[in-house]
């Protein structure tokens, strides 16, 4: 159940936004005196940014994003203690919500700009994951489809093809110990990861997907 009035919650859901919305790629970008939406994918992401500078930075920049979910989510269980499961799912959500439609990237550009959400997903997913091993395995999974593949797409599918639904079942099954909020949170994102990398799927499955360590010169999604 929620305690929280509503302005708090308001509050907080709007700070999630926010700092969800920071575009880490679009400045590191701009300090380097390059668009980040003008090269490669066009994507303001890790993987462009891994495309665009070098791996390093892509690195860098997927740890800074995912930092954003994390914070996102501290901040709003300071401002909603009785709350914390219901904070860090929505929390989490606005974050991921933030970063895929950036307030602050469209305001800089003057057209809606944002990412595809995988990084700050996955901060959010450390914070809100009721078992550790929900994480870890996927994880794992993720990076050796990778390693394999050279896919970045289909490694982030599969961490949140895989977590998302065993979030959800796990959360069911111990229903007496872990209210509904998890399983809240996996629907949702569940739902964000889809649609944000709908062209990758379609990619994927016709065989025109870029692998990492591809540069293209011209935004193509």
């Amino acid at each position: 159940m929620v305690h929280a009035n509503f302005i708090s919650i308001v509050i907080a859901l709007f700070i999630s936004y926010l700092i969800g919305s920071f575009p880490t790629a679009y400045f590191l970008g701009k300090l380097k005196g390059v668009d980040i939406f003008a090269t490669g994918s066009g994507n303001m992401g890790a993987t462009n940014v891994a495309r665009t500078f070098g791996f390093y930075w892509g690195v860098a920049v997927w740890l800074w994003d995912s930092s954003k979910g994390i914070v996102a989510i501290l901040v709003a269980r300071l401002i909603l203690p009785e709350d914390i499961w219901f904070a860090s799912v929505f929390a989490g959500v606005m974050a991921i919500i933030g970063h895929n439609w950036s307030i602050w990237a469209t305001l800089l550009t003057g057209a809606v700009r944002g990412g595809k959400g995988a990084a700050t997903a996955f901060g959010t997913l450390l914070m809100v994951a009721p078992a550790p091993a929900i994480v870890a395995i996927p994880f794992a999974a993720c990076l050796l489809a990778i390693i394999i593949t050279r896919y970045m797409s289909l490694g982030v599918l599969i961490l949140f093809g895989t977590s998302m639904p065993w979030m959800y079942f796990f959360s069911a099954a111990n229903s007496d110990a872990i209210p509904v909020w998890p399983q809240i949170y996996a629907a949702l994102v569940m739902l964000l990861i889809l649609y944000r990398f709908r062209d990758n799927i379609h990619r994927l499955l016709t065989g025109t997907e870029r692998r990492l360590g591809d540069r293209s010169p011209a935004p193509m999604d």
